[in-house]
């Protein structure tokens, strides 16, 4: 009985070792398909999350461009009313534009070897720059009862005054002449044929 017993299971061993080996592949498989199973959802997760990153950075832009535009917006809209005050402030009469246009421009010798020079102002009509050595202004003309041309810096305190032969320029704050004597070239030739031909004194007796 016991040789019988052995023999069959002898015989029965290479079945039992045939039904236990396909079980490893199955595993495999198993394995294989609960990983992938798994991984989907998590690439999902994270492509999710990816995306609500990317939205939340842009809602983050678009918030922080949308304060940037309305300062932009409000300063210009600040500048420009400043330049429309600044214009309307420098806005010259008629009568002060006609002073304006007598006012003699460029380089000018003066005495003592000094210069002034004299620019019109191109953005505001009838104003000008006057220049030299250690000082510079921004004038407009003032009207005058002798018709003498008269330029004004009223913040620097300074007054260019040109008569015929000459112009002069004196801060009216310090109480100094800054430059005398400065002449145009139309202003050289007046000043040469008052020398020539000088005016009679009203003090001098009047000759029979």
């Amino acid at each position: 009985m016991k040789l019988f017993i052995a023999s069959a299971l002898m015989l029965l061993a290479p079945a039992l070792a045939l039904a236990q080996t396909p079980a490893k592949p199955e595993t495999k498989a198993a394995a294989k398909s609960e990983a992938k199973a798994a991984a989907k959802p998590a690439a999902k997760s994270d492509a999710k999350s990816a995306k609500g990153s990317e939205k939340a950075s842009a809602k983050k832009a678009v918030a922080k461009s949308e304060p940037t535009s309305s300062r932009t917006q409000l300063k210009s809209a600040t500048n420009q009313v400043a330049a429309g005050i600044i214009a309307a402030e420098a806005a010259l009469s008629p009568a002060e534009l006609a002073i304006a246009d007598r006012v003699h421009t460029g380089r000018m010798p003066c005495e003592l070897g000094a210069f002034v020079t004299v620019t019109a102002e191109p953005a505001t009509p009838g104003h000008f720059h006057v220049e030299g050595k250690g000082f510079k202004y921004f004038m407009s003309p003032v009207a005058t009862t002798t018709g003498t041309v008269r330029l004004e810096d009223q913040k620097g305190g300074a007054v260019w005054l040109q008569i015929a032969n000459k112009s002069m320029l004196m801060n009216q704050k310090a109480g100094q002449r800054l430059a005398d004597e400065c002449m145009s070239p139309e202003q050289q030739l007046v000043a040469e044929a008052i020398k020539k031909n000088p005016p009679v004194s009203v003090l001098e007796p009047i000759s029979k």
